[in-house]
C-alpha cells in the first residue's frame, strides 16, 4: 500500500485549523467525562480518517485503565471498570512516552504532568498508511483534549467535595426538621427528570439536583411546633413559615459553588399567576428551576401529606397539579411533568 497521502499546504493549514476548533468546542460543550472521552474517540477518528480509535485513561500507578473508550464505524463502547493494560502498542507507550506510528496504526500518550492515559487509531487496510502530517494532527488534537480531560477530572473532584458537603447539610436538616416534613429518596430523580424532559443542559440539571436536596433549608429555623402543628396555622405563623426560601438562600449564600442554586431555593414558592411567596414574581420572571421544584414539591406533599393535610393518592394528585396549570405552575412544567410521571414508578409512593 502506497505511503502517499498528500494534500496541499493551504489544504493543510485549513484542516489543522478545523481540527482544532473542532476540539475546542468539543472540549467545552460537556461535563463529564465519560461523554468527552467517547465524544473525543468519534471526532479523532473522523478528523484522521481511521477505522477505529481507543483512548484509555490511566490510574496513578499506570497498570490498570479507569476509562476505556472503543469507536469504530459499527460499534461503540465504553467501560468504566478497573483492568490491567495488556495490549502491546499500550504498554510500548507506557514504557516510552512516546509516539507509534507504523503503516495503519497511529498510537500517542496523554500527557499533562504526567502520563494519563493513550489514545490509538487504526485505519483498514485498503487505505493509505498515517503520515507525519496525520501525526502533527493528532498531537495538536491531544493537546487540546488534555485540557479539556484535565479541567473535567478537576471538575469532577470538586462536584465530589461538593456533594459531600450537601450530604453533611442534608443529615443536618433531618434531624433538625420533622420526618413529616422531609423528602422521598426519589424527589431528586423526579425534579431532574423534568428538567431533562425540558431539555436542559447539565449544569442547569445538576443545579436542580444540589435544589432538590436544600430547598427546604431555611426549615431548620423554624420552631418545630409550628412545622408539626395539626390545625390550621395562624396569619403570624403562616408568616414564619413564609419566610424559610429566604432563610434557606441566607444559609447557603456563602457556599459560592452553590450560586446558582440560590435562585431556585428562594423562589421554588412563587405562583406562575403571581400570588406566591416571597416576591411575588409571575411566569418567566420565576427562575425556571423554581417553576420545576414547584411542581415537583406541591405533587410529593400531596401523596405524602403533611400534619396539617391528608396524603392523596397518585390519580388525585396528578389532577390537582393539572388543574391548577396556569395558575400556581408553568403550563410547560406541568406538560413535562405529566409525561414523566407517566414513565416513573409511583408505587414508591404507596408504601
Amino acid at each position: 500500500m502506497s505511503t502517499k497521502n498528500y494534500l496541499p499546504p493551504t489544504k493543510r493549514y485549513r484542516t489543522l485549523i478545523s481540527s482544532i476548533h473542532s476540539i475546542y468546542r468539543l472540549v467545552n460543550s460537556t461535563y463529564d467525562l465519560k461523554d468527552l472521552i467517547t465524544r473525543l474517540s468519534k471526532l479523532i477518528s473522523q478528523i484522521l480518517n481511521s477505522d477505529y480509535c481507543t483512548i484509555t485513561m490511566l490510574e496513578p500507578s499506570k497498570k490498570y485503565s479507569i476509562l476505556r473508550c472503543f469507536v469504530s464505524n459499527k460499534k461503540r463502547s465504553v467501560s468504566d471498570k478497573k483492568a490491567k493494560i495488556t495490549d502491546s502498542i499500550e504498554k510500548r507507550i507506557l514504557r516510552t512516552s512516546s509516539v507509534v506510528r507504523k503503516g495503519h496504526l497511529l498510537a500517542a500518550p496523554l500527557i499533562s504532568d504526567d502520563l494519563i492515559g493513550i489514545i490509538v487509531i487504526r485505519r483498514a487496510k485498503n487505505k493509505p498508511f498515517f503520515e507525519k502530517f496525520d501525526q502533527d494532527i493528532l498531537m495538536t488534537l491531544v493537546e487540546q483534549s488534555i485540557i479539556g480531560i484535565k479541567n473535567l477530572q478537576l471538575y469532577e473532584e470538586q462536584q465530589k467535595i461538593v456533594f459531600g458537603s450537601i450530604k453533611s447539610l442534608v443529615t443536618l436538616l433531618d434531624t433538625r426538621v420533622p420526618q413529616e416534613y422531609t423528602h422521598s429518596p426519589y424527589f431528586s430523580r423526579l425534579v431532574t427528570a423534568i428538567g431533562s424532559q425540558m431539555r436542559l443542559d447539565e449544569k442547569q440539571i445538576q443545579s436542580l439536583k444540589y435544589a432538590s436536596f436544600l430547598h427546604d433549608t431555611g426549615k431548620v429555623d423554624i420552631p418545630p411546633e409550628i412545622l408539626t402543628k395539626t390545625t390550621k396555622l395562624t396569619a403570624q405563623e403562616y408568616n414564619i413559615i413564609k419566610r424559610h426560601p429566604l432563610k434557606g438562600a441566607q444559609i447557603l449564600r456563602p457556599l459560592q459553588v452553590l450560586k446558582p442554586v440560590i435562585p431556585i431555593i428562594m423562589h421554588h414558592h412563587e405562583r406562575y399567576d403571581g400570588t406566591g411567596y416571597p416576591s411575588r414574581l409571575k411566569k418567566g420572571q420565576i427562575p425556571q428551576g423554581a417553576r420545576i421544584m414547584a411542581v415537583a414539591d406541591a405533587f410529593e406533599a400531596m401523596v405524602y401529606g403533611r400534619p396539617y393535610r391528608e396524603r392523596k393518592n397518585i390519580i388525585s394528585a396528578i389532577k390537582e397539579v393539572k388543574k391548577k396549570s396556569g395558575s400556581q405552575f408553568d403550563p410547560k412544567v406541568v406538560d413535562a411533568f405529566l409525561k414523566v410521571i407517566r414513565k416513573f414508578n409511583t408505587k414508591v409512593y404507596s408504601k
